[in-house]
């Protein structure tokens, strides 16, 4: 007996000290991933179910992971079983742990003050610049976020519900065209310089954010249409980017960003929706100034296309249902998935307050 007890101590110190250890330092390599893809997925799925709501004209909503915390407690126990017999008696010692995690998740709606700024607020040129210079393409950093340039629209109207008449956007269209083809050849830089007042400054601000052009002989052509299409003189190569309409000096390109809410709009109307979701009236049907169904994937095709399908799709890099349809992204559509994640770092830079930016002039290629 006494070789039993010393056996079922011996069973359940080793248990404790070797394999049975699941706690501690050996926890957080199993946890930490799993929480990680749970909340980024999550998070992408609310922001593509957004996406559909405001294709249908419904609200969106937006919650947030605030905090997520979470408790292990490890039990131990130890049996023994006895059994009698005809023969010698026999004690079979049984050890065990229980770990018990306790996980709390916290969820914060996105409201008051906060939804303000991070989803009515226009995006702030610096933002703009932020992303230029951290490699993405300056083409769909504009289409994304800005929503006008000088004269150029880009449509304007789409930054709201879906509209009846198609909106007003190839000539900005292929203004961004010329500048990510200059981007390419590294013939423009986007960043921050010591102002230089103009007699239109009134308080003119210590840094302003600047387009300089360098022209190469190869360019000549896609320069100067790029300047007649901003209506800007030819001799001009350093242009000051403000958000000024009222009083624009002849070396400016006044730009106006969207909100949050706004570049979810404009990227909303490019879903595709279930044809009789079409035939009773659930999604506005654009029109053209010829009176024939306009296709949203002029505008927005290169950005982000929402496809959808009666069930769930197989090779979806993020799929939500509504409305007893299945909506997602392709897997294989590197343009979208680009685009989604733009998404994200714009929703981010919008949650925090963005500094002004030290005098600067470099542009990334990326994509």
């Amino acid at each position: 007996m006494v070789n039993s007890i010393q056996t079922i101590f011996a069973v359940a110190m080793l248990c404790t000290t070797t394999g049975c250890r699941t706690y501690g330092p050996a926890s957080l390599k199993q946890t930490h991933p799993e929480y990680n893809h749970a909340i980024s997925k999550s998070l992408d799925e609310q922001f593509l179910l957004n996406l559909v709501r405001l294709k249908y004209r419904d609200n969106p909503f937006f919650l947030e992971v605030s905090s997520v915390t979470t408790q292990q407690s490890v039990e131990q126990e130890l049996n023994t079983i006895v059994t009698l017999l005809r023969g010698p008696d026999t004690v079979t010692p049984m050890a065990g742990m229980i770990l018990k995690e306790t996980p709390t998740i916290s969820y914060t709606p996105l409201q008051g003050d906060k939804f303000l700024k991070q989803i009515l607020s226009p995006i702030p040129l610096e933002a703009v610049l932020i992303l230029t210079q951290s490699g993405w393409s300056i083409e769909r950093v504009f289409s994304v976020c800005v929503e006008r340039a000088n004269n150029l629209d880009n449509a304007s109207t789409a930054s709201g519900p879906t509209p009846a008449l198609e909106p007003v956007f190839r000539q900005f269209k292929e203004m961004v065209s010329i500048l990510r083809e200059l981007q390419l050849e590294d013939a423009i830089e986007l960043g921050a310089a010591a102002s230089v007042p103009d007699e239109n400054d009134i308080l003119p601000s210590t840094h302003e954010l600047v387009l300089r052009i360098r022209p190469k002989p190869g360019l000549k052509a896609p320069i100067a249409s790029l300047k007649e299409l901003l209506g800007l003189k030819d001799s001009i190569n350093q242009l000051k980017l403000t958000n000024n309409f009222l009083q624009r000096s002849q070396n400016s390109v006044s730009l106006r960003t969207r909100s949050m809410m706004g570049v979810l709009f404009h990227l909303s109307h490019n879903t595709q929706v279930p044809a009789e979701h079409e035939q009773v009236g659930l999604v506005t049907r654009t029109t053209t100034h010829e009176n024939r169904l306009f296709d949203w994937n002029e505008v927005s095709g290169n950005l982000l296309r929402v496809r959808s399908s009666p069930a769930r799709p197989r090779n979806a890099f993020v799929a939500v249902p509504y409305r007893g349809a299945w909506f997602y992204l392709a897997d294989n559509d590197l343009e979208s998935k680009s685009t989604f994640m733009l998404l994200t770092q714009l929703f981010n830079l919008q949650a925090g307050e963005i500094k002004t930016v030290a005098p600067s002039l470099t542009i990334g290629v990326g994509g």
